[in-house]
């Protein structure tokens, strides 16, 4: 007899042939996909539900929707590898019914329903409130830079321009120097004929970039990415990557993701109302407490989150010139409402003098006539007087810092709540770029990692078949 474990004959027949729901626990996460997706109204999210009066019939949008859950659940995200899948998975055979798409046809599905899957990722944020799994009471907000498929190289700013304009000239007028040795030196034909090929090549793509430069002046942004027209240059640690900025509104509760969105904007300074608005929406509270990072700080978004009944918890940026020079910063300067003026560190007071448009803000302005026989004055202003600036709604952002003050756990628990999410789908992707282009694309996918992120948390935390029943019941 073996010493080890032995499998079964290959050729060993069996009376009663296997099912192939014997092959899938019941407490296989695949359950979930299935029933989840299958209790969906598709027709109402967007799908085409109706195939074609003429040719062949095409694959149910279920179906397809099935494959790609469970292709993002388990770090296939490849319509290619998905294809493969479908034919040896045992699971995804029992989820499909042994259909196999190629991967053309599964490609063309992401790519032609982008906001249909958008409102299936929203569908199963409602699914997680039903299970009490949210806490509808503070959400985080954060961004974090995903990579796109095109490359550094094909990225065009203007200093990147202006650089390789610059590096090219440099190599023609290396060359030609060098062609000017070699006619006094009297070298091999075959050299000169060398230079002058080099030249002649350098020439072409000097020609090619300022083509380039022409149609990235014309862009809006003055940007021009060749292989993801939409892809942007951005700052992430200090590299320069090209990609997109993905935005998330992740609960407190069980940091769920609530709400999402992917811009290709480089900052996140208009990114706050427009996602705590889309995370007020999907818990469908009147008041919610929003907490973002110094990246987020901006008056008017504030004021926007306040409007809607939002409290935002973000704390200033002190990135004071004043205090750098070593001279009094804003914060010495005391603002007495009922004067609408401004008392200095010198007890002087600051009154208004004139209002101005600054990038569509009104700016008040104050400042004093006795600042130049001020003893500290030194300490305060280099110009003849300090002039102090103030926001026609100042007092907006004044709250939001009183609100700090008084709660600054909530700042604390900030990073521990959207940091996780994040890099847990930096690790399914092994921190690799997307696999489609354009924002319409790019969204698409994101909203599948999403939905997948959200459905592997709600199964661990409550298990397949707490969530069967609840949407089965």
């Amino acid at each position: 007899m073996s010493k080890f474990i032995e499998g079964q004959d290959r050729s060993q027949g069996t009376l009663f042939p296997e099912r192939l729901d014997d092959f899938v626990e019941e407490e296989n996460p695949v359950r979930v996909i299935d029933v989840f997706i299958d209790d969906l109204d598709i027709s109402g999210l967007g799908f085409e539900a109706e195939p074609a009066a003429t040719g062949r019939p095409g694959y149910h949008p279920k179906m397809m929707l099935k494959l790609y859950v469970y292709g993002y659940l388990n770090r296939v995200q490849s319509s290619r590898r998905l294809e493969v899948e479908a034919q040896r998975n045992i699971e995804l055979m029992w989820l499909t019914g042994r259909l196999a798409p190629d991967f053309k046809t599964i490609a063309d599905f992401r790519k032609d329903n982008p906001e249909a899957i958008r409102l299936v990722c929203r569908e199963f944020v409602m699914l997680c409130k039903k299970l009490n799994l949210l806490s509808e009471k503070l959400v985080a907000i954060d961004g974090s830079k995903f990579k796109a498929v095109n490359s550094r190289d094909k990225n065009f700013t203007r200093a990147k321009m202006k650089r390789r304009l610059r590096d090219v000239e440099s190599a023609i007028e290396r060359y030609l120097a060098q062609l000017d040795e070699t006619d006094q030196s009297e070298p091999a034909p075959d050299d000169a004929g060398t230079l002058q090929d080099k030249v002649a090549k350098l020439r072409e793509e000097m020609a090619r970039l300022k083509k380039l430069e022409v149609r990235m002046l014309e862009a809006p942004d003055q940007q021009l990415s060749l292989t993801d027209p939409d892809a942007r240059s951005m700052n992430s640690r200090g590299t320069g990557m090209v990609g997109y900025n993905v935005q998330s509104a992740v609960d407190s509760k069980h940091h769920l993701i609530i709400a999402h969105e992917v811009v290709n904007a480089g900052t996140d300074r208009k990114q706050l109302s427009p996602m705590a608005k889309q995370a007020q929406d999907v818990l469908g509270t009147k008041k919610l407490m929003v907490v973002a990072d110094k990246g987020y700080y901006n008056g008017e978004q504030i004021r926007e989150c306040e409007r809607a009944g939002i409290a935002a918890y973000i704390a200033k940026p002190r990135t004071s010139p004043n205090r750098a020079k070593g001279l009094f910063d804003r914060e010495r300067f005391k603002y007495i409402e009922q004067d609408d003026e401004y008392q200095c560190p010198a007890g002087e007071r600051l009154p208004y003098r004139s209002t101005t448009i600054e990038r569509g803000q009104a700016i008040h302005r104050y400042w004093s006539s006795v600042c130049s026989d001020c003893a500290i004055k030194a300490q305060c202003t280099t110009g003849r007087e300090r002039r102090v600036r103030r926001w026609m709604h100042e007092e907006v952002l004044e709250r939001a810092e009183k609100r700090l003050r008084r709660r600054p756990e909530v700042m604390l628990a900030r990073r521990s709540l959207v940091e996780h999410p994040f890099g847990t789908l930096k690790s399914w992707t092994s921190s690799n770029h997307f696999l489609t282009k354009r924002l319409s694309g790019v969204s698409t996918e994101v909203s599948l990692q999403i939905l997948a992120y959200n459905m592997k948390r709600a199964i661990n935390l409550v298990g397949t078949r707490k969530i069967m029943e609840t949407i089965a019941p």
